[in-house]
Order: C-alpha cells, then structure tokens, then sequence
C-alpha cells in the first residue's frame, strides 16, 4: 500500500503552529470541532498533535477564568512529548493500521521530517475493506 494513496495533504488541513498561543489553539479547535489538531513549527516539522484534553488539563492547571488569560501560554508548553508520533511516507501497512487503530488519525512525515498531512482512521478502514472485497470477489 502506497501511503500516498490514502493522504489528506496538509495544504488541505487546519493545524496549529507550536508558538500560537493556546487561546489561538482553543479558537481553531473550536470553529472547526475537532476533538485533536497537529501541531507544527515554523519550520514545517511536525511536533505532535494536541487535544481537547491537553487544552482542559491546561485550563484546570493554570487557568485564570478567562479566554484573554490564555494568551500567555503557547501551544508548546502543553503539548505532549511522544503524543501521536508520525510515520513516514514510507511506512508499512501494518505500521499504518497499528496506528490507526489506537487513535483518529496518523500524522505522516517526509524523510526529513516535514508534516505532510495526515491518514484518517475511516480511510484506512475504508482500504482495507475494499482490498477484501476485491480479494473475495464481490
């Protein structure tokens, strides 16, 4: 399987860069009502991505009552190291469905790194049940 096939290319995506502000990461989210977002540099590099949950855990952490305050935090203090690590262009079927298994959808990344967009859960799914169908015929 080519990933290639089954990517939604980032110039297609909403994502955040890591020194937006977490109000800025909030008001994304919440226009677009997404549950995770990936996070990228100014670099094009993919960070990792943040979710509903990272924003709440924030919220009850440091929140100071209000949408304003949020601008003192950037989106790079509340991410998660090792949250949602990408594959590559060149990853396995296998590797991919590992992946898509345990969340959303798979954050995919060049050789060097850049974010390229993403594989969603439904695609894959949707792939592999058409290779079965094709496989058995109907």
């Amino acid at each position: 399987m080519n990933i290639l096939y089954l990517l939604k290319i980032k110039s297609t995506l909403c994502y955040i860069y890591d020194h937006n502000t977490v109000r800025q990461g909030i008001e994304k989210m919440r226009s677009h009502s997404f549950t995770a977002i990936p996070v990228i540099n100014r670099d094009g590099d993919y960070v990792g991505t943040v979710t509903e949950g990272d924003f709440l855990w924030h919220i009850l952490r440091y929140g100071k009552g209000s949408l304003k305050a949020e601008e003192d935090y950037r989106i790079k203090d509340i991410i998660r190291a090792d949250f949602m690590p990408p594959v590559t262009v060149s990853a396995t079927e296998e590797e991919l469905l590992d992946k898509a298994m345990m969340q959303n959808f798979v954050p995919v990344v060049d050789d060097r790194n850049k974010f390229i967009g993403i594989v969603t859960r439904q695609d894959v799914i949707r792939f592999f049940v058409d290779s079965y169908k094709q496989a058995s015929g109907q």
